[in-house]
């Protein structure tokens, strides 16, 4: 029998995929626990415009992200903190904090785990910070850090 899997099946499939299994285990396993569905026409046209609908999206978050990279390249963040005599930064500059100054200045709203800092800012100074934008889409963050009068 060939059904359409709602949901990820060990040993049998992904969600979205048309599968053969025996009449007995879609029967009594799958489709009570509502796993799977009959592979009627109806549910396959519903199954292909589903298929349609998710490439599509994928598509619009692929375009959204570029457009958020071309958008990170022009920007140039600038944080203000406090520094000891040394010209050392009392704590450091988190990637919370260029998030917040991100979205403050630019209207840019990253999430703070998208942002990698190889380590944390200590020091005054100019810093290039990567951004995972996800589907392997990466942009750069110019943040300049500067003394708080």
């Amino acid at each position: 029998m060939k059904v359409i899997l709602k949901q990820d099946v060990k040993g049998k499939g992904k969600a979205g995929q048309l599968v053969e299994v025996s009449d007995g285990y879609a029967r009594n396993f799958l489709f009570p626990k509502k796993l799977a569905a009959e592979a009627t026409a109806d549910n396959l046209n519903t199954m292909r415009l589903q298929e349609k609908a998710r490439l599509a999206q994928i598509e619009r978050e692929k375009a959204e992200a570029n457009a958020v990279a071309e958008k990170l390249q022009a920007c140039q963040v600038k944080i203000y903190a406090r520094a000891g005599s040394a010209g050392k930064l009392f704590g450091s500059v988190t990637s919370k904090e260029v998030s917040d100054a991100l979205s403050q200045q630019y209207g840019i709203d990253i999430e703070k785990n998208k942002l990698v800092l190889p380590e944390p800012i200590k020091a005054f100074g100019t810093y290039e910070v990567k951004c995972k934008l996800g589907y392997e889409i990466n942009g750069t963050v110019n943040v300049v850090v500067a003394e708080q009068k």
